[in-house]
């Protein structure tokens, strides 16, 4: 770096982060992360954390329109909107009636948090960061639903990073690989599956959450500021391979 230039900011601390889906792996993850840097989660899920968790908790169904804007009239600052809220239901997702819920939840979920917090992220500038997947990319017999919704956040990212520019608003997406999760166990389980996933991916392991939460941080905060529609995979070069 030339002699008197800025180092890069990086710094999330005094921000205060909405995570829906919180009490889950990967948003608890990154609720931890963003504690752990100084800023101040809040966790929307249907289930309770743990007893003990340090972080404010607020119960919330992102398929229920009134409840998410119940919500947002309730948080008074908000810096970034992260959407974690997720289901898949391996063999089921070809039912109608299964598909829809999926979507719901994965999708137009995340379209009803980001239009009911867009004036709060407008007033500090702030940001909102989708979760796409490995299915934002390939298809999955066992699980269409999944992968049409996630492969759908990434054109949604897109359209937000757009639309919300005008209020200063940055629209970023993850991409997470094969992450050690309750919703991937399934999965993990099946002998056939987890030895598909072993034999392309680079790292022959399955991630931990937290190895996701530095993506996230750094997409908040200011060394960021440029960055803004994209999906970044997070997934130990298995798009790549």
């Amino acid at each position: 770096m030339a002699a008197g230039s800025a180092a890069p900011d990086f710094t999330v601390a005094g921000k205060v982060v909405l995570i829906s889906g919180g009490t889950g792996g990967i948003g608890m993850a990154f609720a931890n992360a963003f504690a752990a840097c100084g800023a101040t989660p809040i966790l929307t899920d249907l289930k309770p954390p743990a007893e003990g968790t340090p972080y404010r908790y607020e119960p919330l169904d992102v398929r229920d329109d009134a409840a998410v804007r119940a919500l947002a009239a309730k948080i008074e600052r908000l810096d970034v909107l992260i959407h974690c809220a997720g289901r898949l239901v391996r063999h089921e997702e070809h039912q109608p009636e299964v598909f829809a819920d999926v979507v719901d939840i994965h999708l137009t979920g995340n379209l009803r948090l980001a239009t009911a917090f867009r004036p709060h992220l407008a007033k500090t500038k702030g940001c909102l960061i989708n979760i796409g997947s490995m299915y934002s990319y390939f298809g999955a017999a066992m699980i269409p639903a999944y992968a049409a919704a996630k492969t759908a956040i990434i054109g949604l990212t897109k359209s937000l990073a757009v639309a919300y520019a005008e209020d200063g608003i940055r629209v970023n997406a993850i991409a997470p690989g094969w992450i050690r999760t309750e919703i991937s166990r399934r999965g993990r389980e099946e002998p056939a599956f987890n030895e598909k996933v072993m034999a392309r991916l680079p790292t022959k392991r399955w991630s931990e959450p937290e190895e996701l939460a530095g993506t996230a941080v750094f997409l908040a905060s200011p060394a960021a500021q440029l960055v803004n529609g994209v999906t970044i995979p997070v997934d130990g070069g298995y798009v790549a391979s």
